[in-house]
């Protein structure tokens, strides 16, 4: 087990290893398998690839982040410039059904909502926004359509864990309607991301709470 100070280490090192990440301007203390982020970048989508990359390091348990999106000097983008820009990725997207979501900005900050057929269009949509200039954070709210028959949701879901590379003995699969709930503990960060994608895809899943530990 790696101590505090080799874990902090270990995650600075990868945050100066990823490309994605301009890591001079952030903050990391660790403790107990904890990370902790601060500081600052100039685009959102440089904050979610920071989590990503502390989550890639062995011995984290979990991410406790506060990083701040700060734009670089003298770059401006108004809500209504960062909403047009939002909706014509969104349009760009061919996943995605037309006109099925809305955009809403405020002091940069995106809102999402809608409804969708698939989990993956919920994620896709968000994913595809996080990306632009002046984006400070984005609130997913879009629905999952729920389907008529979710009777065999949990077994299906576990029949399709069996069928991936993660070893599903630790995980446990809930079903109330189309709201599904793992819960349990996973090897990994990738374990766990792959249970959460494998639970999104099952026809009839119209919500997915991970809660699955890394143990």
């Amino acid at each position: 087990m790696s101590s505090d100070n080799e874990l902090r280490d270990d995650v600075l090192a990868e945050l100066a290893w990823d490309p994605s990440v301009t890591a001079a301007h952030i903050g990391v203390t660790a403790r107990d398998g904890v990370v902790m982020l601060s500081g600052h970048v100039q685009r959102f989508a440089e904050k979610q690839a920071a989590e990503a990359a502390v989550r890639r390091v062995k011995g984290v348990k979990a991410v406790a982040e506060e990083i701040v999106v700060k734009l670089p000097d003298g770059i401006h983008r108004g809500d209504d410039d960062i909403a047009q820009a939002a909706r014509a990725r969104l349009d760009w997207n061919s996943t995605l059904p037309r006109d099925a979501i809305d955009i809403t900005v405020q002091n940069g900050w995106i809102t999402l909502s809608g409804e969708v057929g698939w989990g993956f269009e919920h994620d896709a949509a968000a994913q595809d926004v996080r990306r632009l200039w002046g984006v400070v954070g984005v609130t997913n709210n879009i629905k999952v359509k729920a389907r008529v028959n979710t009777f065999n949701l949990t077994s299906d879901i576990i029949r399709a864990l069996h069928r991936s590379w993660l070893d599903p003995k630790g995980v446990k699969v809930t079903a109330d309607g189309g709201r599904v709930t793992l819960t349990g503990y996973v090897d990994s960060w990738n374990d766990r991301a792959l249970a959460g994608s494998t639970a999104w895809a099952a026809p009839g899943a119209t919500d997915v709470e991970n809660h699955l530990i890394i143990s």
